[in-house]
């Protein structure tokens, strides 16, 4: 019972803190609700990959990968550019934390701690970045497969 209790307080806290950057970006209004349910999915999901004793970057690969299809299907349904909902959804994905780490450990002159610390935050971001583009890779070729309708010359559908 306590898995699925922190289970759920992630996913609010998640659904939550991507509501409050939707808000500060100044995003469309109607992208509010499903920008912050995205948001929690995302950290849901690099939440539950850690549980099954995956590594980090992993973690945040997969949880990319599929908040990026999921982004993109939504900005298509929706009629709005994939960018608003992919920007904050990952959000919660960012490693500012790890960043910060960083940031504090070579400012006390431990560096090789610190290092450590930034390279780890590194591999985060880029595993993110690498799951956004193949996502977005994987979406435009599964839909450029789709068979179009084609217009006759004078305009008309068949």
């Amino acid at each position: 019972m306590s898995m699925l209790t922190d289970l759920i307080r992630i996913f609010i806290s998640s659904f939550v803190g991507t509501l409050g950057f939707a808000v500060i970006l100044q995003a469309p209004r109607k992208a509010w609700i499903i920008s912050s349910v995205l948001g929690g999915l995302s950290y849901s999901l690099y939440w539950g990959v850690m549980q099954l004793g995956m590594g980090d970057p992993f973690a945040n690969f997969a949880a990319s990968l599929i908040i990026s299809l999921t982004a993109q299907l939504c900005a298509r349904r929706m009629r709005m550019i994939a960018t608003v909902f992919v920007s904050l959804s990952l959000i919660p994905l960012v490693p500012g934390l790890g960043l910060y780490r960083c940031m504090e450990l070579l400012g006390q002159g431990r560096n090789a701690a610190g290092l450590q610390a930034g390279v780890a935050a590194m591999i985060s971001i880029m595993m993110i970045a690498l799951g956004l583009a193949i996502g977005a890779f994987i979406f435009r070729a599964i839909i450029s497969t789709k068979p179009k309708r084609i217009l006759n010359q004078g305009g008309e559908r068949p």
